[in-house]
């Protein structure tokens, strides 16, 4: 039998596997010319337990200085960081110097190690390290809870599995944030859990004086008490408690009172899963006079807090996440007030099913520009037609309406912007109805609202999409793909196939009871 040379055997896939001969002793090279595989023995002479010569010489890298290897590796991609730090410890040293944001997991790591493996880190989360792990959580009747960045493991045999005594003792948090405070001095952002004592922060205010951005978790009112010690703090976000995940006595208005007098040159402001009412916003906005962005998530507010954002005087954006509601009692449309310097409102993973607050929202952000409503539930056709209601309509009952001031029918005619993501019960009819009286639209996002139709869409709307400067339209992804596959006899094939598949198989069960 002819046997085939090397270069043959290995244009196979399969016949790479051979077995007629030993793949020993030999030496893989790659012709560049023709990129062809191939396997060259040692040459005679040459024993076969010779070792192979070293990989590498001298290290040519010792020659340049710290500054200079520390400009040739800051060019590598970030993902190339890791395997490049295993090369040698000058590296390991180096690459820890290029790290700037860094989520803590293992606490004790932070006292130890972090400050002289990363010293210049500028952006710290030390929240995932933060949680106690169950000492009687064993690795079969243990679970894992995850809620957005944190990982906790849950303990079986507590109850509740977890909660808001799973953190960390003050005293090891303390010893933590002082050592980073000492190692890491250019911090700009830290996330933590402010089971710390007021002395801990302290001093990483006093040390960290570059420190712009703060997050604290399961945050109280006696814990907004050093607040003011940091100096250059721009942007805060507080979370008094997260659902499932921990609770607290929360952030009331003595908190928001302590913060507003304590963080005056405040720019962005978030308050997640807060309480507090019209004492504690109207106190915000009459001493953060800087605020432009405020973001409430999952908040616990008493009605009548949307009447205290006309103090502020400069905000931009007002953002509403996770909210099972807007305002429970906005109070009279004559001490609601307004705030027309707010030009960007959204509304994300919003309950909207109440009217009236959701009109009293639209008043005060009366010279909206920009629209976002993103999986809200309860946004349907009667509810987006509020979005166009000025202040000369008055609601009554289960959202009736009924003209109060004669002549004042003001509509949102300066809208630029409007983003619909997730609006499953908005229609076609309902979205025309609104948009075609604000002559000022320029950009429109409609993406993943199963009831708006393209072949609903009239000439009055293809009108208005022809002078749009952007347009995204993906109303329904099903629709789209139906227009696309009309005439080609795709999407139809499947059904019949499996139609004549029932029916043979009833055809072989017949023949089989037939012939036993």
């Amino acid at each position: 039998m002819h046997q085939q040379s090397p270069q043959r055997r290995l244009s196979s896939w399969p016949d790479f596997w051979f077995g007629d001969k030993p793949l020993k002793h030999v030496v893989l090279k790659m012709q560049l010319g023709d990129q062809i595989l191939t396997l060259e023995p040692f040459p005679a002479g040459i024993p076969a337990s010779m070792p192979p010569p070293p990989a590498g010489g001298p290290d040519l890298t010792a020659l340049l200085s710290d500054e200079l290897l520390l400009r040739i590796l800051a060019a590598l991609p970030d993902p190339l960081h890791s395997p490049a730090s295993l090369v040698c410890k000058r590296w390991l040293r180096l690459l820890g110097r290029l790290r700037r944001s860094l989520t803590l997991l293992d606490w004790p790591f932070l006292y130890h190690r972090l400050p002289l493996r990363f010293p210049d880190l500028t952006d710290v989360d030390l929240v995932p390290a933060s949680f106690a792990s169950p000492s009687s959580c064993t690795a079969t009747g243990g679970g894992v809870l995850t809620r957005g960045l944190v990982s906790v493991r849950m303990d079986p045999h507590a109850e509740p599995p977890i909660g808001g005594c799973r953190f960390l003792p003050t005293d090891v948090i303390d010893r933590g944030l002082e050592a980073l405070a000492r190692g890491c001095a250019g911090l700009r952002k830290l996330a933590l859990v402010s089971a710390a004592s007021e002395s801990s922060l302290l001093t990483v205010a006093g040390e960290c004086a570059t420190l712009q951005e703060l997050e604290l978790h399961r945050c109280t009112d006696l814990a907004l008490g050093p607040i003011s010690a940091f100096k250059n703090l721009q942007i805060l976000r507080l979370v008094g408690s997260v659902e499932g995940l921990y609770g607290g006595p929360g952030v009331t208005d003595i908190g928001l009172t302590i913060l507003a007098n304590g963080c005056k040159r405040l720019v962005k402001l978030e308050l997640s899963g807060c309480e507090g009412s019209y004492d504690g916003i109207s106190a915000v906005g009459r001493c953060c006079l800087m605020l432009e962005e405020l973001t409430i998530c999952d908040h616990r507010m008493d009605g009548g807090w949307m009447a205290a954002l006309s103090f502020c005087e400069n905000l931009k954006t007002l953002r509403l996440q996770s909210c099972k509601k807007i305002d429970t009692d906005p109070g009279p449309e004559e001490h609601l007030g307004s705030c027309p310097t707010i030009e960007r409102l959204q509304l994300q993973r919003c309950q909207l099913r109440d009217k009236r607050s959701l009109h009293a929202l639209f008043m005060v952000c009366e010279s909206v520009r920009e629209i976002m409503f993103q999986d809200c539930w309860g946004l349907d056709d009667e509810m987006f037609r509020i979005t166009s209601i000025g202040r000369g309509i008055r609601l009554l009952g289960a959202g009736s309406l009924v003209l109060f001031r004669v002549g004042v029918t003001e509509n949102i005619m300066w809208v630029k912007f409007l983003s619909l993501e997730g609006c499953s019960l908005l229609t076609t009819e309902g979205l025309e109805l609104v948009i075609l009286s604000w002559k000022d639209l320029q950009r429109l996002v409609v993406i993943s609202c199963n009831k708006v139709k393209d072949d609903e869409v009239t000439p009055a709307l293809a009108s208005l999409f022809s002078v749009l400067k952007e347009l995204k339209w993906r109303p329904d992804s099903k629709s789209v793909l139906d227009m696309n596959l009309a005439g080609t006899g795709m999407g139809k094939k499947g059904a019949r196939f499996f139609r004549k598949f029932l029916q043979g198989r009833q055809h072989l069960k017949g023949k089989a009871e037939e012939n036993p």
